[in-house]
């Protein structure tokens, strides 16, 4: 059970509806905005409450007003089936993460098909996250790095594991690497 309040969710939640729509990483955003990666993660998990400075610095990476940004109202998608076109790339950099769905507002769980090419990585640092997230290697090698326990996954082998855990995708082998998996909250 959380103790954040349920505004600063709800503001997290805003936040990363908007980011999405505007076809924007965290990353990029960050980048855009001058303020930390690490930090706009902890805004859309609702476990940071931003100044109305540092809200505004954000959401001039977007660029949106803090009015409009409050009269801002994501609809939960109501969409039940995707044909393959329609998933929402939000990879960069040799690692293609295709989500199902275009935003995750209002969502419990975020489903991804990942694609590593040959000698991707989720990058040299671990990442972590608020979440648990599982997959399953459908072809091609990963090596899955959780904390201090590595290990390289092929076709039909899976991971599941609590991602607050520091940890690194990295493709292995001569051909890319494809992966189904999810993530519960939405915390990517």
């Amino acid at each position: 059970m959380s103790n954040t309040p349920p505004d600063d969710i709800e503001l997290g939640l805003r936040l990363r509806a908007l980011r999405i729509h505007a076809g924007l990483s965290q990353r990029a955003l960050a980048k855009r905005s001058g303020v930390p990666n690490s930090t706009i993660s902890l805004i859309e998990a609702g476990k940071v409450n931003p100044s109305v400075a540092a809200l505004k610095r954000i959401l001039e990476g977007v660029p949106v007003g803090l009015s409009e940004f409050f009269a801002y109202q994501p609809e939960a998608e109501r969409k039940v089936f995707y044909a393959a076109e329609d998933l929402t790339e939000i990879g960069k950099n040799g690692v293609s993460l295709k989500q199902v769905g275009a935003t995750l507002f209002g969502r419990a769980m975020m489903i991804l098909k990942e694609t590593y090419e040959v000698g991707a990585d989720t990058g040299r640092g671990m990442i972590g996250h608020e979440a648990e997230e599982g997959g399953i290697v459908v072809k091609g090698r990963v090596e899955v790095t959780v904390g201090d326990q590595r290990k390289v996954l092929g076709p039909g082998d899976a991971y599941y594991f609590d991602s607050r855990t520091p940890h690194r995708f990295r493709q292995v082998g001569p051909e890319r690497c494809e992966v189904i998996s999810a993530c519960t909250p939405p915390t990517f």
